[in-house]
């Protein structure tokens, strides 16, 4: 059985955002415009993802 995988790209800076999301960025593995992650699909990353939809995109 294969866990399912999530790419997420930062696509807008978090600078101005609050200090919680910013610490959700890092936590996601992400770090400056662009950087990519690919992360296992579990409820706690898609609630992460799902807080700072706006500075995402997913794939």
């Amino acid at each position: 059985m294969t866990t399912k995988k999530i790419k997420i790209t930062l696509v807008k800076s978090v600078i101005g955002t609050k200090k919680d999301h910013r610490a959700t960025v890092k936590g996601l593995g992400l770090g400056r415009i662009n950087s990519e992650s690919t992360l296992e699909d579990t409820p706690s990353i898609r609630g992460m993802i799902r807080k700072i939809a706006y500075l995402l995109k997913c794939e």
